[in-house]
């Protein structure tokens, strides 16, 4: 009797696999002849400005101030985002001697040229928190004197990076009502805003968790992508920065304790100011091809890199250096980094950008006000 009942409750279970597995697999080829049907080219070279937009960058500007202080640092405040540096350290931004002539834009229209720059890692969350926890990284690059009028005024050229090489929003539409369900404290809300599936963001949702990645061994052993797009030149493109495998020193971090708060920073340490072993990095763009689906207007929206692959523009080198000091800790946490403290030639485009242009710029003059920053 009970080895009948085994053997039955065994068929059931296997029947209920086989009918899941079905399902399954019936819903992914669904969803991928849908997504394939609905990201196809060609796709515009041009920007599309919704209307709206300036009303909901308003509502989002709100929402990022409300978030800011409800994270301040005792009586400091923090930035809206990648608020945990791991350090400010000097790197220098050398274009290629060989860079082809079409390539040659902006800040890489001279072929050899170094500049002398900053560069800012950052976990990404608005509140300090340990480094082992599932969070973003950040790298932020500060070009130094940089002549030319900017688009913001400043005399720099910054880029601004993260560790994944989409967003888990597609459009300033999207990030309103995701970050005030997120500010409210309803991350449930933020990717499923009501009871009709049709609201539901499972693709977004499946890019944030893909994006809250566990620390990795060293913030200078991972890449970091522009995620929005930016003109470059006649161009459109998307930056990236990765590890350079040659032309630099065979350097592996010693194994870190991963419970103690801040070893990002303690492995950088290690190696830039310790080991005094530099790190390097090849700074890259990825140039649009319109006839295939790379929207300009969509950031969740990955470009093919097999249809527009990376090409190296310059290469980044960060020497030896001690910068774990009081004195460099404050001037890092005042340095305000911003994709529109740019040439034209390196114009920002794209709703997110614009969204960043207004944000960035409010989140910082609110900051150093309130810190009385000089």
């Amino acid at each position: 009797m009970l080895k009948r009942l085994w053997l039955w409750l065994g068929r059931l279970l296997g029947r209920l696999t086989l009918l899941l597995l079905v399902v399954g697999l019936g819903g992914w080829g669904i969803g991928a002849l849908y997504y394939a049907s609905k990201f196809s080219g060609p796709v515009s070279s041009e920007e599309e400005i919704p209307p709206g937009e300036a009303e909901l960058t308003r509502g989002i500007i709100d929402d990022a101030i409300r978030i800011v202080e409800a994270h301040r640092d005792n009586t400091r405040v923090l930035r809206g985002a990648h608020a945990k540096a791991h350090g400010c350290v000097r790197a220098e931004v050398s274009v290629l001697a060989d860079l082809p002539g079409t390539l040659r834009q902006g800040v890489f229209r001279d072929p050899g040229k170094i500049w002398q720059a900053w560069v800012r890692f950052s976990n990404g969350n608005a509140y300090p928190q340990f480094d082992r926890v599932r969070d973003a990284r950040g790298m932020a690059i500060k070009l130094l004197d940089v002549p030319g009028e900017k688009l913001l005024g400043e005399s720099e050229q910054d880029f601004v990076m993260f560790n994944n090489s989409v967003f888990f929003v597609r459009d300033v539409a999207e990030y309103r009502s995701n970050f005030a369900a997120q500010a409210e404290g309803n991350r449930i809300l933020a990717f499923f805003p009501g009871w009709d599936p049709r609201s539901w963001e499972i693709r977004h949702l499946l890019i944030a968790l893909r994006t809250l990645a566990p620390a990795p061994e060293s913030p200078v052993r991972t890449t970091y992508n522009s995620i929005a797009p930016f003109k470059f030149g006649p161009h459109n493109i998307k930056y990236r920065v990765v590890p350079a495998e040659s032309g630099c020193p065979a350097y592996e971090p010693p194994e870190q304790n991963r419970d103690m708060p801040n070893f990002l920073r303690s492995t950088l340490y290690r190696q830039l100011s310790l080991d005094r072993v530099p790190a390097c990095f090849e700074l890259q763009v990825q140039r649009q091809n319109p006839e295939h689906y790379m929207p300009i207007e969509d950031t969740s929206v990955e470009w093919d890199e097999d249809i527009a692959p990376f090409e190296t523009v310059a290469r980044i080198t960060i020497p030896p250096q001690d910068f774990d000091t009081p004195e460099q800790n404050l001037f890092c946490d005042n340095l305000s980094f911003n994709p529109w403290h740019a040439l034209p030639e390196h114009r920002p485009i794209g709703g997110i950008n614009r969204l960043r242009k207004a944000v960035y710029e409010a989140l910082s003059t609110y900051r150093h006000e309130r810190n009385a920053a000089r």
